[in-house]
C-alpha cells in the first residue's frame, strides 16, 4: 500500500478530521450511494465510483492498485472513494461489490430509469415516474443509517422543543415533520423564514433538537440557524443528500436522502422531497413508538377534534 493511501487512515478514528465512519453501508446500498454522492465527488473519484456501479463482478476481483490503473486514478482515489461510499477501507468495498454482484446475478439488480422526454405519452410519464418514486424510496431505504436514525428517535421522543428548517421544497417536509409531531403533543417548530429560525435557534439549549432539511448539504438559510443550534448546546440532525456538505459540520447525526436522477422537465427537488418525506415518516414512527403511552391518546384526541369536519353536515 503507498504512503498516501497509509496517509488516510492516519488519524485512526474513522472518516477524516476525527468524525467517526458509521456503518458500511449493505452491498444493495452501494448503487444509491453512487447515484446520491457521484455529483459532489471529484472526477477522478466519480470515474471509480461509476466503475465499482458499473461492473461490481469485475471491480470485485481488483486489488486497489488495479482498479486505479482501470481508472486511470491512484491508489489514494480508490481509498477515498470507498470512504466517501461509506466502507473503511477498500476491503470493505471488494466485498460489498462482490455481494452485489451476486444479487444482479440473481436478477435482482437495480434497473435504470429512463428520463422523461418532452413528447412522452402521458401513460409513460406516470409509468416513469412511479419507478423513479419506487427507486428513490429503496436507495433511500438502503443507503438510512439506522443507528444514526435510532439516536435521532431517541433525542426527539425526550426532546423539551424541536425545531425544524427548510426552505423551499424542504420547508415545506419541515412543516410535515413539525404537525405531525405537534399531533402526538410534542413541541415542535417548522422555520422557513431565515430571521426567524436564527432568532428562535438562540433559545435552544441542552435536551432541545434542531433538525435541518437540504438536499443539497449547502442551503446558507438551513446551515445558520443549525449552526446556532449546535452551539448553543442542542442535539442537531441533518436530513440531506450530501452528507459530505457543509451542514455536516453542525450535525451530530446524518441521515442520508437519495433522490432520481435530475432532468429537464424533473428537477431535483421533486425527487428530494420523496426521500425526505420517508425520513420524516421513519422519524416520527420512531418516536410514537418510543412515546406510545402519551402518543397514541394524543393521536385519538386530534382525529376526534377534526372528526367533524370529515362528515356531512346536517340542515
Amino acid at each position: 500500500m503507498s504512503n498516501d493511501v497509509k496517509e488516510i487512515f492516519s488519524d485512526g478514528r474513522g472518516r477524516p478530521g476525527g468524525v467517526a465512519t458509521p456503518a458500511a453501508p449493505a452491498p444493495a446500498a452501494l448503487a444509491a450511494k453512487v447515484r446520491t454522492l457521484a455529483p459532489s465527488m471529484t472526477r477522478s473519484m466519480q470515474r471509480v465510483a461509476e466503475a465499482v456501479a458499473g461492473d461490481p463482478a469485475g471491480c470485485a476481483a481488483l486489488t486497489v492498485t488495479g482498479l486505479a490503473e482501470l481508472t486511470g486514478t491512484s491508489e489514494a482515489t480508490v481509498v477515498r472513494t470507498a470512504r466517501l461510499l461509506g466502507y473503511p477501507g477498500y476491503r470493505d468495498l471488494r466485498l460489498a461489490l462482490a455481494g452485489l454482484a451476486a444479487q444482479q446475478q440473481s436478477g435482482r439488480a437495480p434497473s435504470v430509469t429512463a428520463d422523461i422526454a418532452v413528447d412522452d405519452p402521458i401513460a409513460d410519464v406516470v409509468a416513469k415516474l412511479a419507478h423513479d418514486e419506487q427507486q428513490t424510496l429503496a436507495d433511500t431505504a438502503a443507503g438510512l443509517d439506522t443507528v444514526q436514525l435510532g439516536a435521532a428517535v431517541t433525542a426527539l421522543a425526550a426532546a423539551r422543543r424541536t425545531d425544524i428548517y427548510g426552505v423551499g421544497a424542504s420547508g415545506l417536509v419541515a412543516q410535515d415533520l413539525a404537525q405531525k409531531l405537534l399531533r402526538i403533543g410534542l413541541i415542535a417548530h417548522a422555520h422557513s423564514d431565515p430571521h426567524l429560525a436564527v432568532t428562535n435557534a438562540v433559545q435552544l439549549r441542552s435536551g432541545d433538537v434542531a433538525i435541518a432539511i437540504t438536499h443539497s448539504g449547502s442551503t446558507g438559510d438551513v446551515i445558520e440557524p443549525l449552526r446556532v443550534a449546535f452551539d448553543r448546546g442542542a442535539t442537531t440532525v441533518a436530513i440531506t443528500g450530501r452528507p459530505d456538505g457543509p451542514v455536516s459540520q453542525y450535525a451530530d447525526h446524518i441521515l442520508t436522502t437519495s433522490t432520481a436522477r435530475e432532468s429537464e422537465l424533473r428537477p431535483a427537488a421533486m425527487s428530494s422531497r420523496t426521500s425526505q418525506l420517508l425520513v420524516v415518516d421513519c422519524l416520527f414512527t420512531g418516536v410514537t413508538q418510543r412515546t406510545y403511552e402519551t402518543a397514541a391518546p394524543a393521536l385519538s384526541a386530534s382525529y376526534e377534534a377534526l372528526a367533524h369536519r370529515h362528515s356531512p353536515r346536517t340542515r
